[in-house]
């Protein structure tokens, strides 16, 4: 089985959980994070990585 665990991406200005996708802990220590748009906002915004309840 794949040692995959489930993230979410958090929106760093309204603060919205607006994505989730996986990652591999063991290859990708560090926190994951990436310019995605804010549906809310209405523009790009830097959503980081967020540990979701299993």
């Amino acid at each position: 089985m794949a040692d995959r665990i489930k993230i979410g991406l958090k929106c760093e200005e309204c603060g919205d959980i607006n994505y989730t996708t996986w990652k591999n802990p063991k290859t990708h220590t560090e926190k994951f994070s990436v310019k995605k748009y804010s549906p809310r906002l209405k523009k790009h915004t830097i959503h980081k990585e967020i540990k979701l309840k299993s």
